[in-house]
């Protein structure tokens, strides 16, 4: 067995003032209550809540706090993110990772903004993978991230254990977001721990999966600190005998015969996705995708491609994995 105790940290985010005080009072009850901890998470943004006018440089002072926090406990900590302003103007939504000597090892900025809405934040293109000695090898995503499997799919290729996911999600797509969560844990063997906040911090419902997809903690609407004892050893058997015995996905795509064109942005094969409107927010009374054809005539789809089953991309009379 290779346990290690994680916490959660589900709180109140304000928008328009500091929550950092907020936060290290919860690791100093945290650490009272449960002080076997070994990692604590917090929510996408928690430090400074959702307002990028907020943004700041890195290094900055209320980093520097987080890393006295852990290095006092002897802790790993993951303060959430907070937005970035870097020297050339752009803003990033980026998180670090703060060993037990308080020293931050790895960086991380979404490569995912949530756009249209976060039109105004820039993408991050660098994972974040590091790994806890005699341990495990964790890995880093943030909130919409998750809705790319590719991002999962590079972390878990590399070796990744444990998906360490805070998000900000205060919208109704909470619910497919968690769905998404139990998915991406079966899919990639892996545990995920998926934090949200509350108030400008989003909705709660927390969320703690294992690598067979079984919820080992739930939150609900509330406040809640949730220290959970993974085994990585359960990761290592599962990828190696399946989900429960039978599904070995990782050994299977690594087995692959398939290729990926649509990966290959010059391979055609993602020619439908250029035929969708721009991304923008919608408007009142928005008509946009009513009338909009359907793939195969916005593609000039051709009638000979239903009679060759061989070459179900066929449009304009070009194959789209030429």
């Amino acid at each position: 067995m290779t346990p290690f105790a994680i916490t959660g940290i589900q709180m109140h985010v304000g928008a328009l003032q500091s929550n950092v005080e907020a936060m290290l009072h919860r690791i100093d009850i945290m650490m009272a209550r449960f002080p076997w901890t070994q990692m604590a998470l917090f929510s996408e943004l928690a430090p400074h809540g959702p307002l990028d006018r907020f943004a700041q440089p890195f290094p900055n002072d209320d980093l520097s706090r987080f890393q006295d926090a852990a290095r006092r406990y002897g802790i790993w900590l993951i303060p959430g993110s907070m937005f970035e302003k870097r020297e050339d103007g752009r803003i990033f939504n980026t998180s670090v990772v703060i060993n037990p000597d308080g020293e931050i090892v790895s960086k991380y900025s979404k490569m995912f903004p949530f756009k249209p809405y976060e039109q105004n934040i820039a993408s991050g293109t660098e994972f974040c993978i590091f790994d806890v000695p005699d341990v495990g090898r964790f890995g880093l995503s943030i909130c919409y991230d998750i809705w790319f499997p590719e991002t999962t799919r590079h972390l878990t290729s590399q070796g990744v254990e444990v998906l360490l996911h805070p998000v900000l999600t205060g919208t109704t797509d909470r619910e497919a977001e968690l769905s998404i969560a139990k998915a991406t844990a079966a899919q990639f063997q892996c545990y995920v721990f998926d934090v949200n906040g509350l108030a400008a911090g989003g909705v709660g419902r927390s969320l703690v999966v294992d690598p067979s997809a079984t919820v080992l903690h739930q939150s609900a609407g509330q406040e809640d600190i949730f220290p959970i004892e993974i085994d990585l050893d359960q990761v290592r058997r599962q990828r190696e005998v399946g989900l429960k015995g039978l599904g070995q996905v990782l050994k299977s795509f690594r087995d692959r015969e398939a290729d990926f064109p649509v990966y290959d942005r010059t391979s055609g094969a993602d020619a439908y996705l250029n035929t969708l409107g721009p991304l923008r927010i919608p408007q009142k009374g928005d008509v946009a995708g009513v009338a909009a054809s359907d793939p195969r005539t916005a593609l000039g789809y051709s009638e000979s491609a239903e009679t060759k089953p061989d070459n179900l991309y066929l449009y304009k009379g070009r194959s789209g994995t030429d």
